[in-house]
C-alpha cells in the first residue's frame, strides 16, 4: 500500500529535494505540495494524504497552527485524518512541544539522514511514533531538570485511573519509544493485542496519539 505525503514547507527548493528523496521510495508517494500553513490545511482536505511533512516556520499560518487544524478537521466519511510529521532545521525550536501538543505524531530534523526521513513517514504513517534523538532528549530534560518550566500544566488529577495494570504497562512502554513489537516482545503479549491496548489508551485519555500519550505518561510520573 503506498503512502500519500503532502508537503508543507514555504521554500520551494526544499520542497522539490524532498519531493525527490520521497518519490524514489518504494511505497511512498507525494500528492500535493504547499507553500504555507493556509495552504496546508486547504490541500489536506482536498488530497486526504496519509501523511503531512509539515514545516514548523511559515509566514502567515505556522505550522503549529496547521496541524492543529488539520487534525481538528472533519474528512470525509469520517475518515481518519492525517498524519502529521514536523519538520524542521531547529532541534531547540521553541514550538516543539506545541507541534506536538497540536496532535504531530513525529518530530525530525531537515538534517536528518534520508533513511531516517523515509522510516519516519512510514512510522507515523502506521499510526506511532518517531522523534528525533536530541528533540526526546530536550523533552525529558523538561520533566527532569531541578527548577525547569516544564510542560503545560497537566489535566485533571488521577487521568490515569482509568486505566488499567497492564494498560499502565503498556502506556510507560510506550513513553519510552517502544514500538508495539517491542512492548509485545517485552510483556508477552502478541503485536496485534498490543495496537488494540493502545488504542484503547488513546480513546480513554482522551488523546490524538502516541506523542502525547508519552508527554501525559511523564507528567504522571508514570516514567
Amino acid at each position: 500500500m503506498t503512502v500519500r505525503v503532502l508537503l508543507a514547507d514555504d521554500q520551494e527548493m526544499v520542497r522539490a529535494a524532498l519531493r525527490g528523496v520521497i518519490d524514489r521510495r518504494d511505497g511512498l508517494e507525494v500528492v500535493g505540495e504547499a507553500a504555507d500553513g493556509e495552504q496546508a490545511v486547504a490541500e489536506a482536505a482536498r488530497l486526504c494524504p496519509d501523511v503531512v511533512v509539515m514545516d514548523v516556520r511559515m509566514p502567515g499560518v505556522n505550522g503549529v497552527e496547521a496541524t492543529r487544524r488539520i487534525l481538528s478537521a472533519r474528512t470525509p466519511g469520517g475518515a481518519p485524518p492525517p498524519r502529521v510529521l514536523v519538520l524542521t532545521t531547529f532541534d531547540l525550536d521553541e514550538y516543539v512541544h506545541a507541534a506536538l501538543r497540536a496532535g504531530a505524531g513525529g518530530f525530525l530534523l531537515k538534517n536528518s539522514p534520508v533513511d531516517q526521513l523515509e522510516h519516519a513517514i512510514r512510522v507515523v504513517a502506521a499510526g506511532e511514533a518517531v522523534l528525533a534523538p536530541s528533540v526526546t532528549r530536550r523533552l525529558l530534560k523538561t520533566f527532569t531538570a531541578p527548577g525547569a518550566p516544564g510542560p503545560p500544566a497537566p489535566g485533571p488529577a488521577g487521568r490515569l485511573d482509568a486505566l488499567t495494570d497492564r494498560e499502565r504497562e503498556v502506556l510507560a512502554l510506550v513513553a519510552r519509544g517502544l514500538t508495539n513489537l517491542q512492548i509485545a516482545e517485552a510483556l508477552g503479549l502478541r503485536e496485534t493485542n498490543v495496537k488494540s491496548r493502545v488504542n484503547r489508551i488513546l480513546t480513554r485519555l482522551g488523546l490524538a496519539n502516541r506523542v502525547q500519550a508519552a508527554l501525559l505518561a511523564h507528567e504522571e510520573g508514570l516514567v
